[in-house]
């Protein structure tokens, strides 16, 4: 028991070396016990025909059934039988007659007397027998015949024998090529047992069962407990591992990349065709940032692992920053033009040019661009958008100037999230094209029961003709694409719309012209029971 115990305690690699030696010893002893079996059972089976054939020959001879005639047939059945003994290597030759008396033996003494073993079968049935028997001279293997006279009748029987332990004997001549058999596989089993176990102990690194289950289930605690999703893809494009993030980022990844219900630019991404770090995609209503990183594991590339990070709530912030920005820089602008204005009002009022002061006055509310922008954008959230756009604009440049057929009633657009993701996205894309340069932005906004419907030109360079159906792509998946400005804001536009069961498009007249329609929300109510 102490022995068993200590193999239990032993190490991974000695248990499955004892394990497999314990194996290797069972197969060999049990062949070994088959064979030596096998072996025995043949040669008792060839000594009993061998015993069987002897008993036959010397039944058939005419001199033993004529012998029978004599009035002293062991005077001649005697010689004979030692004789054939002798020449035959048999342990025994015994004649006998009907009455199972003897008439010839090895030993002379027993002559005359009944056999010590049963011939009935033989004198009454007049077929041989072969088995093994226990006689005068020890266990035998033998073989029977009968003595028949010249009408066929039975007169006596032949009984032929080899000792047992003659048999034993050759069979353990035959055991040494058996020995060393065993040996010879014993050995090969100790090697393999050998290999194997420290071919085993090479894959788990040395690590003992319990540990291995502790690195899994670390494993699983830090895979499913991290916020970020991971993702891990064998050479094959498999899905060999995802978390609970990953799930909840991507919905159902499937087992194949290329099966996977996602874009084509988020697979490019997870494919490794659109290389590089910080990769940012759209997925649904998230902007995801990817990063791939190959595995290799003993200097072997394996596959790779893609971490996934959720920016939604950030980009959104950073919007909202960059319009808050703006607005802020548009009243700054505006505080240090009145400060100017007002200087001159007061100028003129020191100097006593009242009407003139007036006259200042009039002219610089009727010409008031935001107050003609909220009388006609009455949406304050909409407005204030234009406003910042407007001086963000002026300070690149250029001139922002609303079309002669906007009008957006208070309220016609319910939650203007929407609205200011797309036309800020748009302005911004028309800005962004002029690049410095002298030009105007028109922007049109008909607000009325169908939506809202917008058209923003610019006086640029236009639109690459090649690129007028990629520009609302997430980073744009072609190779002239990605040496674009933009990307990322005009997907945002066209996600937008898209959720909202409106378009997005863009054409070429005279610079870039960008229109589109934002339907109006649709109720929660009716929205969940969808």
């Amino acid at each position: 028991m102490s022995l068993v115990r200590r193999v239990r305690g032993a190490s991974l690699g000695t248990q499955l070396f004892v394990l497999q030696m314990v194996i290797v010893l069972l197969a060999v002893g049990g062949t070994a016990s088959v064979w030596a079996d096998h072996t025995r059972d043949q040669l008792d089976s060839l000594y009993e025909q061998r015993a069987l054939a002897i008993a036959q020959s010397v039944a058939a001879l005419p001199q033993v059934r004529d012998a029978f005639d004599l009035r002293d047939p062991e005077k001649v059945l005697q010689p004979l039988a030692l004789s054939v003994q002798e020449s035959t290597g048999a342990d025994y030759v015994v004649i006998a007659n009907r009455e199972q008396t003897r008439y010839a033996h090895p030993n002379a003494a027993l002559i005359g007397e009944r056999l010590s073993t049963d011939g009935t079968s033989v004198l009454t049935t007049g077929r041989s027998w072969v088995g093994t028997e226990t006689g005068t001279i020890g266990t035998t293997v033998r073989g029977k015949a009968p003595i028949f006279d010249e009408y066929g009748d039975v007169i006596g029987l032949v009984s032929v024998g080899v000792l047992r332990t003659t048999v034993s004997g050759r069979l353990a001549a035959a055991l040494p090529p058996l020995l060393w058999t065993a040996l010879a596989v014993l050995v090969c089993g100790l090697a393999a047992a050998a290999l194997i176990t420290a071919r085993v102990r090479r894959q788990t690194f040395g690590l003992e069962p319990s540990e291995i289950a502790a690195l899994l289930e670390q494993r699983e605690g830090v895979l499913h407990g991290v916020k970020e999703g991971v993702l891990a893809l064998d050479l094959a494009g498999r899905v060999t591992l995802v978390n609970d993030a990953a799930r909840e980022l991507l919905g159902d990844v499937g087992e194949d990349l290329t099966r996977m219900p996602v874009s084509d630019r988020l697979r490019d991404v997870l494919a490794g065709d659109d290389p590089g770090e910080d990769r940012v995609v759209l997925h649904g209503d998230r902007v995801l940032v990817l990063n791939r990183t190959p595995v290799s594991v003993r200097g072997q590339h394996r596959g790779w692992v893609v971490t996934l990070r959720d920016r939604t709530e950030l980009v959104r912030l950073s919007r909202e920053l960059n319009d808050s920005s703006s607005a802020t820089e548009a009243l700054r602008a505006q505080a240090h033009e009145f400060a100017n204005r007002m200087h001159t009002v007061v100028g003129l009022l020191e100097l006593g040019e009242h009407e003139e002061a007036i006259g200042f006055i009039t002219r610089l509310t009727r010409g008031a661009y935001a107050t003609d922008l909220c009388e006609r954008v009455q949406d304050p959230t909409l407005a204030a958008l234009l406003v910042a756009k407007s001086a963000e604009a002026a300070e690149r440049g250029a001139r922002l100037v609303l079309a002669e057929d906007t009008s957006v009633p208070e309220g016609a657009i319910g939650d203007p999230q929407d609205a200011v993701l797309v036309v800020g996205n748009l302005v911004a894309n028309a800005i962004d094209a002029l690049d410095g340069a002298p030009g105007t932005i028109e922007v049109s906004l008909l607000a009325d029961a169908g939506g809202l419907r917008v058209r923003v030109c610019d006086s640029g360079p236009g639109i690459a003709p090649e690129l007028v159906g990629e520009v609302f792509r997430e980073g744009f998946t072609t190779k002239a694409a990605r040496s674009g400005p933009r990307g990322l804001g005009l997907a945002l536009t066209r996600q937008a719309c898209l959720r909202r069961g409106g378009w997005v498009k863009a054409r070429n007249a005279d610079g870039a012209v960008f229109t589109a329609l934002l339907p109006p929300a649709l109720p929660v109510d009716f929205v969940g029971d969808r």
